[in-house]
Order: C-alpha cells, then sequence, then structure tokens
C-alpha cells in the first residue's frame, strides 16, 4: 500500500484518491505508477509532496498523472492543494527498478533481481496469468452483459471458431477483464492442455520492448505466436507504438492463421481507437464486437448481495437497493464502496444499515451530490448537442431539440436521485410519463446503437468528473 503522511485535518485524503485512482485505472497501471508513491499533506492543505523513486518516474508520473491527482485533492477536500513532485530518499525505494529504458513514449522497466528468473526466461515454465476467482460462476448476469457473456462462453467452448477476434469495449470497471479470465478459465478446465495468455497491452509493449533489447525475437516469437487463446486488455494503449503495433499485427496474423483465439478489451469500439493503424483497426473489427454497459440497478443490486455474502457479511436488500442508487457507475465503484462499509462496520461494531452506510460512504455521496445536478446535466448535454439550455425547458419538438432533451432526462433519472415528477417539473413542467417515455427510449436505444452509447459515455464521464 502507499505511505501515507496526513496527520491532523488532511488525515485520509490520500487514501480517498488512492481509492478512485483504484477505480479508474487498470489495475497494472495503478500497481506500477500509483501505489509505490510516497504522498505527505501538509496539515493546512498548503501542498502536497508526492515523493517518487527515481528521474524517470519523476517525469512518467508528471506528465501523465500528476494533473489527475490534483484533480482529485481538490475534490475531495474542496480546496486546490498545490502538487510538488521529489525523489524519495533511496532507502524508501531499495527495490526499485534498475534497469529503466524508454522506448516508443514508454519504458521497459526491468529489475536486476528478476531477470535471470522472469517467466520469459529460457527455460521457465510457461505461465497464463490467469486469476482462477474469476469465471463464468462468479460473474453477475444482467441486461448490461448478458450479450457479451454469451459471446465469451461460446468462445471458451468453441474455440477459434466463432467471433474471432472478440472485441469488448466498455468504462473502466464495469466487468470485461472478469470476462477475458471467464474465457480463459473455462477453456483450462474443458482442456488443461491449452496454451492461454492473459496479459495487459502494457505488457506486451514491454516484452517488445525486452525482445528488442536482448535480441530475443524467436523466444518472443515462440511465446507469442503458438497460442491457443490471447487474451489482451486495453489495446488502446497500443496508441502511437509503431513498432509495437507491427509485432502485434504479425502475433495477431499468425494466430488466426493457426486458428488460435484472440480476445481484447478496449475503452471504445474499434474505430474509435485513435493513433492505431488502419490495418489493426481492420482486424479488430472483423470478428464480433459487443458493448459492455454500466450494470442496471437490478444487477448492482444482486453484485452488493453476492459480494458481501463472499465477505461473510449480510447485506440487507434495502441498503443494498440504497448503495445502487446511489454508486452507478460501475462494478469496482460498487466494490470499493461494500469495502468500505464492511470496513465500517466491523470497526465499530455496528450492523449495517443505511444509516451506517450514510456515515461510511459521507465522502462519495457527498462529492456526488456536489457535483451531479439536472442542471449541470442540462447544461452539460446542451452544450455537446450545441442547443440553448433554454430549449430543455421549451415546447420545442424538432429533432435537434427534442433528442438531447430526452438525452437529458435519462441521465438526470441515471445520475441523479430526483424522482420522475421532480425531473419533469425541471424540464419545464413536464408530466411524468413523457420522462418515462424518454428514458426507457434512451436505454433501449443505447443497447442497440453503438453511436448513441458512446455518446452517452463520453456524457456520463464528463459529469462524474
Amino acid at each position: 500500500m502507499s505511505e501515507v503522511f496526513v496527520p491532523g485535518p488532511s488525515s485520509g485524503l490520500w487514501q480517498i484518491c488512492v481509492d478512485h485512482l483504484a477505480q479508474e485505472l487498470p489495475e497494472q497501471q495503478f500497481n506500477t505508477w500509483i501505489r509505490p508513491l510516497v504522498v505527505t499533506v501538509e496539515p493546512d492543505l498548503s501542498k502536497a509532496t508526492v515523493q517518487v523513486g527515481n528521474r524517470f518516474k519523476l517525469d512518467w508520473v508528471r506528465a501523465q498523472y500528476a494533473a489527475r491527482i490534483a484533480a482529485l485533492l481538490e475534490k475531495v477536500s474542496g480546496e486546490r492543494i498545490p502538487i510538488e513532485l521529489a525523489l524519495a530518499p533511496r532507502e524508501l525505494f531499495a527495490k526499485s527498478e534498475s534497469m529503466v529504458r524508454k522506448f516508443e513514449g514508454t519504458a521497459a522497466v526491468v529489475e536486476s533481481s528478476t531477470i535471470a528468473t522472469s517467466e520469459d526466461a529460457p527455460g521457465a515454465p510457461f505461465k497464463n496469468r490467469l486469476n482462477s476467482a474469476l469465471t463464468f460462476d462468479t460473474l453477475i448476469e444482467g441486461t448490461a452483459n448478458r450479450m457479451g457473456r454469451a459471446a465469451a462462453l461460446h468462445v471458451a467452448t468453441s474455440l477459434g471458431q466463432l467471433y474471432n477476434p472478440l472485441f469488448i469495449y466498455g468504462g473502466v470497471g464495469l466487468g470485461k477483464t472478469h470476462l477475458m479470465h471467464a474465457i480463459g478459465n473455462k477453456l483450462m478446465q474443458d482442456n488443461p492442455a491449452a496454451r492461454v495468455l492473459y496479459i495487459h497491452a502494457e505488457q506486451f509493449v514491454s516484452d517488445v520492448v525486452k525482445a528488442y533489447q536482448r535480441k530475443t525475437f524467436d523466444d518472443f516469437k515462440e511465446r507469442y505466436h503458438l497460442l491457443d487463446l490471447l487474451l489482451i486488455d486495453d489495446v488502446q494503449f497500443l496508441a502511437n507504438k509503431d513498432r509495437t503495433q507491427e509485432e502485434f499485427f504479425n502475433a495477431f496474423e499468425a494466430l488466426l492463421t493457426k486458428k488460435s483465439h484472440i480476445v481484447m478489451t478496449s475503452d471504445t469500439y474499434p474505430k474509435g481507437l485513435t493513433d492505431i493503424h488502419e490495418r489493426l483497426v481492420s482486424r479488430f473489427d472483423s470478428g464480433l464486437t459487443v458493448a459492455i454497459e454500466p450494470p442496471e440497478l437490478e444487477m448492482r443490486v444482486a453484485i452488493l448481495i453476492r459480494k458481501a455474502d463472499v465477505e461473510g457479511a449480510v447485506m440487507p436488500e434495502e441498503v443494498a437497493f440504497f448503495v445502487a442508487k446511489n454508486v452507478r457507475s460501475n462494478v469496482r465503484e460498487l466494490e470499493g464502496a461494500l469495502r468500505k462499509i464492511l470496513a465500517y462496520s466491523r470497526f465499530n461494531h455496528k450492523e449495517i444499515s443505511i444509516q451506517l452506510v450514510r456515515d461510511a460512504l459521507r465522502d462519495l455521496l457527498s462529492i456526488q451530490n456536489r457535483q451531479i445536478s439536472v442542471e449541470n446535466i442540462q447544461k452539460t448535454v446542451a452544450d455537446f448537442y450545441k442547443i440553448k439550455v433554454a430549449d430543455m425547458y421549451s415546447k420545442k419538438r424538432p429533432a435537434s431539440i427534442a433528442r438531447p432533451r430526452q438525452i437529458a432526462m435519462y441521465l438526470a433519472k441515471e445520475l441523479t436521485q430526483k424522482s420522475l415528477p421532480e425531473i419533469g417539473a425541471l424540464f419545464g413542467g413536464r408530466d411524468h410519463t413523457t420522462v418515462l417515455h424518454a428514458v426507457r427510449k434512451m436505454a433501449t436505444e443505447r443497447q442497440l446503437m453503438t453511436e448513441l452509447n458512446r455518446q452517452l459515455h463520453l456524457l456520463e464521464q464528463t459529469l462524474k468528473g
């Protein structure tokens, strides 16, 4: 865990930021760049010092994460806290990396103590990197992931046939990675001899770098080109890395030629990827592309009750509904909320109740209530679709106005605690049935229309900050 020195009124600020970043970032990114940080927040909130292990990491954190850290600290504290990056004393990072080389805008970070024992070293046993806990049985199914789950199960049981490649896209923390591990675990259960590999795209970049450095491309090709199933997470991280994309294209072609299967995830659909070679995008789009949506209310409730049960706790249904109504964006955020609730309950020796949840999630609820209002939604949607905010309340009905108005109603229902009549009142005194029609229409069309889903996802991310 990150070491935190935050006395007095600043206590807990950095830990809340860490929780947010853990939900936002892929696990490998979080563990590599955020978890090792040592952060000191001054008691009067006059400055936050972020200590980093070496000069390269300092430059990388400043370029990639400093702005987000500053924004989170301001959001949590309500004040702007200046960020200062500094090199940490050597003793704090005795195990920091001994070899750091830049390559195509990223870094290959190789610890000298692990080079000889790396899993891709000659003679080392092959590791599939699967998480055995992430299976189809442990995945909660709902409208949001039903199509993705069905496609994933088909791949796991009919390798190399339909849906090759399978491209799964959606926002952070919606269960894309869980689906990939479930495919791999199902295949390994049915065929223990299968050669399966799960990796994050950043690991593929690192492996290409090491192959260039060590001149071991024969080993690299043997590792990737002979797989039966390649599961690669967050392919958007291949952007702007020309040589890495070239090697991925070669591996892609080799695997398809031998009827192996490729499953990928991304934060956007194939044609929405930027700075990826067109021929790669074309390959990504040649199989089946499925979207994973934010979980609907009933699915969020089921997830909370199931995960609380796994932790040996009982979460009453009405409490689960309260949490689910307030934590809407993704499964990872739900899990983070549940961890806080369980810790608060155990620490205070109190049973889980709605009041306990209010206390345990006070920071999260206050941020949410401060940040998202119907008025904010109306302004954001009006700006996005280039109409006037006044059009949200008007009686005008041309499609260029009516559709953004329906989208704003849908988002108001999804992102606030307002009732249908309350939302209708804020949209020029409209009847609650008008709001209900808009909500149902947008929810249905979101499932069917890729471009609408992309626009809604962008609006949701903008509103949630």
